[in-house]
């Protein structure tokens, strides 16, 4: 059994399951492995130092799967950023004709470049006034995240059920539901909320292929759905991370008064935190994860985690919520 929606035709995989873009965790192991499971894998540009390292990447990549994959690209608003541009381009050559963005409205130059080649975009959104806007300059499809996610859910607090439906009824393009999503359960309700699929990122952290230490992945599932905390909301870029003590020490800084982005700096660094990925040790950095840790009990291989999520939801769409219709 498969379901068939508009995100399936239009990224050409079985599953409406997308693995989300993540720092540090999209390589070519775990994108290969979902899109092998029927889903879309996506590489995350900006875990590569350049974009030579990107068009290896995608290489190594397409030696592990004939599958479609995605390459994330997010744009953060930063003094110093990368060439985004030439990471678009590097997608384009290696023959990526999906890419996920997220972040400032400079993404729109990154789509303006990429959809003269026949790329299908997806571009995450925390509100609806966002996915409108996108959908208005020519996104295909909108990733739309609830608050509950893993990452920054924007400044509206908006949860997955009400924000969901919400874009469902104004948004046209097929929507992928993202933030709080790990099982059945999650992807028969997106479906009856609205979206065509799910995107999933802390859930696939938590597998065999993902690419970061075991100590890191025994966290998700030790964390349960009130580990973790939110941080950066005094700077109005509000991220949600899993609970450990460096977070709970950068929460802490942040509620001094007196406090600025210099005090937590050194805790919040990407390089803590892809040490902390790879080494195991809990107390380097912070690390993302969203409230859906309480839904994660195993460490399954992408293949099983996939074929039962689409197995559960079946069972609920054609069994538990037919048998209650009187």
């Amino acid at each position: 059994m498969a379901f068939k929606t508009r995100v399936t035709e239009m990224l050409g995989i079985e599953h409406p399951i997308v693995q989300g873009g993540m720092q540090g965790v999209g390589l070519a192991e775990l994108a290969s492995a979902v899109s092998n499971a029927g889903g879309l894998g996506t590489l995350t540009a900006l875990t590569q130092p350049s974009p030579a390292a990107l068009r290896a990447e995608i290489e190594r990549c397409r030696a592990m799967t004939d599958k479609p994959f995605a390459v994330n690209i997010t744009v953060f608003p930063t003094l110093l950023p990368p060439d985004y541009k030439a990471y678009a381009e590097a997608a384009l050559d290696g023959g990526v004709r999906i890419i996920e963005t997220a972040g400032t409205q400079q993404v729109r130059e990154i789509w303006d470049l990429v959809k003269p080649h026949g790329v299908t975009v997806i571009h995450k959104c925390t509100a609806v006034r966002h996915a409108l806007s996108a959908e208005k300059h020519g996104c295909d499809i909108i990733s739309i995240d609830g608050f509950e996610c893993a990452g920054h859910p924007g400044e509206d607090d908006i949860p997955g059920l009400i924000l969901i439906p919400t874009a469902a009824d104004k948004v046209k393009i097929p929507m992928l539901a993202s933030g709080g999503f790990g099982d059945g359960r999650g992807l028969a309700a997106a479906l009856a909320l609205g979206a065509e699929g799910i995107n999933m990122g802390t859930r696939f952290c938590a597998t065999q292929e993902a690419p970061i230490h075991d100590n890191v992945k025994a966290r998700y599932i030790e964390n349960d759905e009130r580990g973790t905390n939110l941080i950066f909301r005094k700077f109005k870029n509000t991220a949600r991370v899993g609970k450990n003590a460096v977070s709970d020490e950068v929460v802490e800084i942040s509620a001094r008064p007196e406090s600025t982005f210099e005090d937590i700096k050194h805790l919040v660094a990407g390089a803590v935190g892809r040490e902390l990925l790879q080494s195991g040790d809990l107390t380097k950095g912070i690390f993302w994860a969203g409230m859906v840790q309480g839904l994660i009990h195993d460490l399954p291989t992408c293949k099983d985690l996939i074929e039962r999520i689409v197995a559960d939801a079946e069972a609920i769409v054609r069994g538990r919520l037919g048998q209650m219709l009187a």
